[in-house]
């Protein structure tokens, strides 16, 4: 488990990293809103709210409203189906928006180290304004966590890659095109709700040797009932 763990973090690393690449910089804040919990029985639900501001703290930079339903198959894997709507604001321009389809698959790897490691399988089906192609695209993140001294606080790291499986007339390219790394910590609440916050890095391959990494002050509260 470990050694598979190292491996997979090591091949994230080394794709996110081309030599060379010529980067743009931004300073970011996003905060999400998420409420999920039991429907009946294993039926079970989620839906968040994500507002992004971008270019330097100073404005919008897109808006996410998802939800999805879900069924547990077991205590460790539970698989959604679920929907998004992207509103992506252009400066004096027509904002763009984008629908998103997408399967989802949560497992609960195991507790190595002292910690919880798990994972979310993402398949998605995106169309956007601009333009009238499908695209799909893949996201596998891995996730550890670890109590520090006691339940209430816990260090939290994860990664996240994502892999567009195809090219659109609105600009997705096929292939690597993002990586998410975060580090941070999550914070009890009282019952089962949480706060995680912390510093997470986005690089996105821009194509051309091109890369742009937002550096995000992010902040996710987790209501759980």
């Amino acid at each position: 488990m470990r050694r598979l763990f190292a491996i997979l973090f090591c091949a994230l690393i080394a794709i996110a990293a081309p030599a060379h690449a010529r980067t743009t910089e931004d300073e970011q804040f996003w905060l999400n809103l998420t409420a999920m919990g039991p429907v009946s029985g294993d039926l079970v639900y989620f839906a968040e709210i994500q507002p992004r501001i971008g270019d330097g703290v100073s404005r919008a930079d897109q808006t996410i409203l998802r939800g999805g339903l879900g069924w547990k198959l077991s205590s460790s894997v539970t698989v959604y189906q679920g929907y998004a709507h992207v509103a992506l604001p252009v400066k004096d321009g027509r904002d763009v928006n984008e629908e998103r389809s997408f399967q989802q698959a949560n497992w609960a790897i195991g507790k190595p180290w002292g910690g919880e490691l798990s994972s979310r399988t993402r398949l998605e089906q995106r169309w956007r304004s601009d333009g009238d192609d499908l695209g799909w695209r893949l996201r596998e993140m891995l996730r550890y966590e670890k109590p520090l001294g006691g339940k209430a606080v816990s260090a939290l790291i994860y990664g996240e890659g994502f892999v567009a499986l195809n090219s659109t007339d609105w600009g997705a390219k096929g292939g690597f095109d993002q990586l998410r790394s975060f580090i941070g910590a999550e914070i009890g609440l009282g019952g089962a709700s949480a706060a995680e916050i912390g510093y997470l890095n986005q690089w996105i391959d821009q194509r051309g040797g091109n890369a742009r990494v937002n550096h995000v002050a992010s902040v996710t509260l987790f209501f759980r009932h």
